[in-house]
């Protein structure tokens, strides 16, 4: 018996995104492993990292120049005694206990600001002369001072369980001493190929045939994005031996299939997914490429299933349509699977450098390239021959985004940009 017709539900680029994001929050978040601090690049913490102690932990100049007491430059100019010089890093011992009045220390960046000392006059605001400096500016008190435990105060929260982790948290997690981090433990994302035109890489492909750049392109994406990527062998149009693939690609955390969701006769995702007794999301979203992308889940309320419901998207089968879709709606939800805490999606903003032409009704994510120098930032169309122009999107660095109730836009008008 044949499952029955899929519910077409197509939904706005915003309502699918929301769909998207809404199932995310509900993701049990994954095991977690310790790991070494640079291998911990990328990954998403699983453990809150804590200042060890103040940072700083001493009051730090932010200049080079000379410590004073701000009272003591009420009248200008005025010439001080030079008492210490404290470079960054100095020995306790080595910076005075106390400056009283009339005296002031050369210090330099970064270093030690010494008791009875509220600010540093920058070195371009004085003459020396031998152990003792001529000052032609006042300071108000804490000017170029960093107060002890300004950035943190020990046992503070520094970087939060579920960010990912960046340079700047890498390096923060080392300047408390963290040389091993908890992570969440990385998502097994499968990729699944489906169409008889479609060959291996290594396969010298038939006139009728294309190689199989999708399930690539899908990798990288995945392990951008924080995920290990399971490539399934390349699906026939034939639904016994798709259906075992699926079945085969549910065992991973998220379920990512490319082809076969459209409207022709082979296009047989959805109809195996029915079968299966999936449950659809949506099954299409207003946007250019990628309108026939599907969201859904599969083996919730089976339970006779070993493993989990495991959520899946088909994505459209052409190059372009693919790398859209899976920035705009799968990765969201490897990023929950993954651990990391729920972000909106946001875009940038460029000036149009030649007017656009476009029919209105869908919202387009179009190749295009970021240039410009500085603020003057300004972005243009690539010329493309449709969403299975790989190499199109490879001339790109990024995607303007175009309203769906828009069909001209002027040079020189800001546009919506994406990334890449």
């Amino acid at each position: 018996m044949s499952a029955p017709p899929v519910q077409s539900s197509v939904l706005s680029f915003e309502n699918a995104r929301r769909a998207v994001e809404d199932h995310a929050a509900r993701i049990l978040l994954p095991g977690t492993e310790t790991v070494d601090l640079l291998d911990a690049a990328g990954r998403v913490l699983a453990e809150p990292v804590l200042a060890d102690r103040d940072i700083p932990p001493f009051p730090r100049s932010t200049r080079d120049g000379y410590a004073v007491r701000s009272v003591d430059l009420t009248n200008l100019p005025v010439t001080l005694d030079v008492i210490a010089e404290i470079k960054a890093g100095e020995k306790q011992e080595a910076i005075p206990s106390s400056l009283g009045s009339g005296q002031t220390a050369s210090i330099m960046t970064g270093a030690p600001v010494p008791s009875g000392a509220d600010a540093v006059v920058m070195v371009e605001y004085t003459l020396r002369q031998a152990d003792r400096v001529a000052i032609t500016r006042a300071v108000t008190p804490g000017e170029n001072v960093v107060d002890r435990g300004a950035e943190a105060k020990q046992r503070s929260g520094l970087l939060d369980r579920g960010l990912r982790l960046t340079e700047a948290a890498i390096a923060l997690a080392a300047s408390v001493g963290k040389s091993r981090l908890e992570v969440f433990s990385r998502p097994r994302v499968a990729v699944l190929t489906t169409g008889d035109e479609i060959v291996d890489v290594k396969t010298a492909p038939g006139p009728t045939q294309i190689r199989n750049s999708n399930s690539y392109s899908l990798a990288v994406q995945i392990r951008c994005a924080g995920g290990q990527p399971v490539l399934l062998p390349i699906a026939p149009d034939e639904p016994r031996a798709l259906q075992r693939l699926i079945e085969k690609g549910l065992e991973s955390d998220l379920l990512l299939m490319t082809g076969g969701v459209s409207m022709g006769r082979y296009d047989l995702v959805e109809e195996v997914l029915s079968e299966m007794e999936a449950e659809f999301f949506f099954t299409g979203a207003k946007i250019q490429p990628g309108r026939p992308v599907v969201f859904g889940r599969c083996g919730a309320g089976a339970p006779a299933r070993e493993t989990p419901a495991t959520y899946f998207f088909g994505l459209p089968g052409n190059p372009i349509s693919t790398m859209v879709t899976f920035e705009l709606f799968a990765h969201p939800m490897l990023a929950a699977l993954a651990g990391q805490s729920p972000e909106k999606l946001t875009f940038l903003h460029a000036r149009l450098k030649r007017e656009i032409r476009i029919k209105s009704g869908l919202k387009r994510f179009l190749p295009a390239i970021l240039s410009g120098e500085f603020e003057n930032s300004e972005v243009e169309l690539v010329a493309w021959q449709g969403s299975g122009d790989i190499a199109a999107t490879a001339r790109a660095n990024c995607y303007a985004v175009i309203p769906a109730d828009r069909e001209t836009i002027a040079a020189g008008e800001w546009v919506a940009v994406l990334p890449r």
